[in-house]
C-alpha cells in the first residue's frame, strides 16, 4: 500500500484564545474598570466574527507533508520485573440513591430566601437600613460605592437590586445543586455537612480572597453575622434537600440483583462490621 505524500488537516486559527483572553478581561473589568470590560467585550466580539469565519460556511483545511519514520520499541531492562505480593486496593462506595436536580433547585431557592432575611435583618438591628446588605453584595461592580457612607448604602437602589437578585439567585442555585450532590454522601448526618461544615469552609475561603476580589465588601462586612446568615442558608437549603425523595443511580447488574458485590454493597463489605 503506498503512502500518501499529503494530508488535509483543518487549519489553525489564534481566535479561540483571543476570545478567552477577551473574556478574561470582560470580568477582570467588573472589579477594576469598565475600560477594560469594554475592550474584552471588543475583543471577545472581534474573536467570534473571526472564528465563525475560519468554520462556517466552509471549514478552512490545509495540506500538509506526511513524514515517515521507523519506530523501534526497545527497552533497556535486562530482566522481567514480578509483583511477589498483591495489596488489596481500595474500591469506590457508590451511593445507590441520589437526590433529583429538583431537589437541589430547591434547597437553593429556600436558602436563598433564608439569607435575605437574615441579611435584612442585620441591617435593621444594627440600623444601616434593610437594602444595606443587598448593596454591599454588588458593592463591587460600581465604582461610586466606595465613597458612600453606610446610611447611602443602607437607601434603596433599583440599580443594586437589578444586579444583586440575578447574583443572589445564580449562587443559591448552584451551590442548592451542589448539596444535592454532597448530601448522599454523608446519609447520617446531613445538616452537620450542609448546615454547618460547608458553609464554615466556604467562609473562611471567602474571608480569605475578598480583600483582592472586592475591598469595598471587605472593609464594611460584619463577618459574625456573614457566618450565622450563611449557616443559615446551609441548614435551610440542607434540610429541604435532605427531605426530598431520593432516585436510583445507574448500578452495575450485581447490586440491582442483590448479589454480593465487594466495595459496593456496603452490609457486605468486611470493615462494615467491625
Amino acid at each position: 500500500m503506498k503512502m500518501r505524500e499529503k494530508i488535509e488537516i483543518p487549519a489553525p486559527t489564534a481566535w479561540p484564545i483571543v476570545m478567552a483572553f477577551g473574556m478574561t478581561l470582560v470580568f477582570a473589568g467588573l472589579v477594576t474598570a469598565a475600560s477594560l470590560s469594554i475592550l474584552g467585550g471588543v475583543l471577545a466580539a472581534a474573536s467570534a466574527v473571526g472564528w465563525f469565519n475560519d468554520v462556517l460556511p466552509i471549514e478552512k483545511h490545509e495540506w500538509v507533508p506526511v513524514i515517515r519514520e521507523d519506530i523501534a520499541i526497545e527497552t533497556s531492562r535486562e530482566r522481567v520485573e514480578r509483583i511477589n505480593e498483591v495489596q488489596e486496593l481500595s474500591r469506590a462506595s457508590l451511593p445507590v440513591e441520589i437526590y433529583p436536580i429538583s431537589a437541589g433547585v430547591k434547597g437553593g431557592l429556600a436558602g436563598a430566601l433564608a439569607m435575605a432575611l437574615l441579611a435584612g435583618m442585620y441591617g435593621l438591628v444594627h440600623g444601616n437600613g434593610i437594602w444595606y446588605p443587598m448593596n454591599l453584595l454588588v458593592a463591587g461592580l460600581f465604582p461610586d460605592t466606595a465613597t458612600q457612607t453606610a446610611t447611602q448604602l443602607g437607601a434603596f437602589s433599583t440599580r443594586a437590586l437589578t444586579a444583586a437578585v440575578p447574583i443572589h439567585l445564580m449562587i443559591s442555585l448552584l451551590v442548592g445543586l451542589l448539596y444535592g450532590a454532597m448530601l448522599p454522601m454523608a446519609p447520617k448526618r446531613p445538616i452537620l455537612l450542609g448546615g454547618f461544615a460547608a458553609p464554615l469552609l466556604w467562609s473562611f475561603l471567602i474571608y480569605g480572597s475578598l480583600a483582592a476580589i472586592n475591598p469595598v465588601m471587605n472593609q464594611r462586612i460584619d463577618w459574625l453575622w456573614f457566618v450565622f446568615s450563611q449557616i443559615g442558608f446551609g441548614v435551610v437549603a440542607g434540610a429541604v434537600v435532605a427531605r426530598q425523595e431520593r432516585i436510583a443511580t445507574p448500578q452495575p447488574l450485581a447490586v440491582r440483583m442483590g448479589i454480593e458485590a465487594p466495595g459496593l454493597m456496603e452490609e457486605h463489605r468486611p470493615e462494615a462490621n467491625r
